[in-house]
């Protein structure tokens, strides 16, 4: 005697049906787009990764529809989009707040507090990783090395930089974003919204006044490799063995260009905090 699956509590589900398309005139608005940006390269299947963002752009995340969409304008199918849209985590797959407070927790940040950053974040806002605030405003995640470790620990808003941050200016800063009130990255563009920097990313420029004046770039430490090799060497250190005494050495000044790490030299917390204002940044033009 055989059962069926229904009597073995098996459930078969349906087949998922295809994605909605977009409204007609999103999808014009969006063709328009696509069409800049498939024309920058010689095999169009090359724009998928700045497409994504384009459709990022439209929803805060990457829906089915948006993979549809990507697939329909590249001639793909849409498992290869899918197959590209989940490989990357800068491609949401669920709605996201308009803030992605992304707090580095790989191995200096997070000895350097970064761990301790990201526990207080997630009680002060009462989500975890990856989760949303009830009011949509910001999402929280741990992320990957920023190679910023000489502002570390370092926190993220939609990729720009606050450096050099601690519990306390963390959560001034994600409560600022809740209230809509102005937020400075340490270095970089002017802060704007999720769906904002994923239109940038996909290729379309900046359109806010002062927004690409405003620059920034790394500090002195970040820059020790290039000082290196346009021969701009700082005196060497000796270090003595354990149990040797020093010798007999002329005084040592730390050169300009000797490297000053967040362990020997701390910078100043991030512009978020209005008692400490941001490091040193490095010269125009380096």
């Amino acid at each position: 005697m055989t059962t069926s699956s229904s009597e073995r509590g098996v459930s078969l589900g349906m087949p998922e049906l295809p994605a909605p398309a977009y409204p007609d005139d999103v999808r014009a608005r969006l063709e328009t787009d696509a069409r800049q940006i498939i024309a920058r390269y010689p095999d169009s299947r090359s724009a998928l990764l700045p497409l994504l963002h384009l459709v990022q752009s439209e929803e805060g995340h990457v829906t089915r529809t948006g993979m549809r969409f990507c697939a329909d304008v590249l001639g793909l199918t849409t498992a290869e989009v899918t197959a590209v849209a989940t490989f990357y985590t800068m491609y949401r797959r669920r709605p996201s707040g308009d803030y992605q407070v992304g707090v580095c927790t790989n191995t200096l940040c997070a000895v350097m507090g970064g761990d301790a950053i990201f526990e207080e974040l997630q009680e002060h806002l009462g989500v975890g990783n990856g989760e949303t605030t009830d009011d949509g405003k910001v999402t929280l995640e741990h992320i990957e090395c920023n190679a910023a470790c000489d502002f570390a620990p370092v926190v993220m808003v939609n990729w720009e930089f606050f450096d050099n941050q601690t519990p306390a200016s963390a959560k001034r800063l994600v409560d600022d974003l809740r209230a809509g009130r102005p937020v400075t990255p340490t270095r970089g563009a002017p802060l704007c919204t999720f769906k904002e920097t994923a239109r940038i990313l996909a290729g379309f420029p900046d359109e806010r006044e002062g927004a690409v004046e405003a620059g920034g770039s790394a500090g002195p430490a970040s820059l020790v490799g290039l000082k290196l090799a346009k021969g701009e060497a700082a005196p060497a250190r000796v270090v003595h063995p354990r149990g040797e005494a020093p010798r007999d050495e002329p005084p040592h000044d730390p050169s300009p260009t000797e490297h000053l790490s967040s362990h020997d030299a701390p910078q100043d917390t991030s512009a978020s905090d209005p008692a400490h204002p941001a490091g040193p940044v490095a010269e125009e033009g380096e």
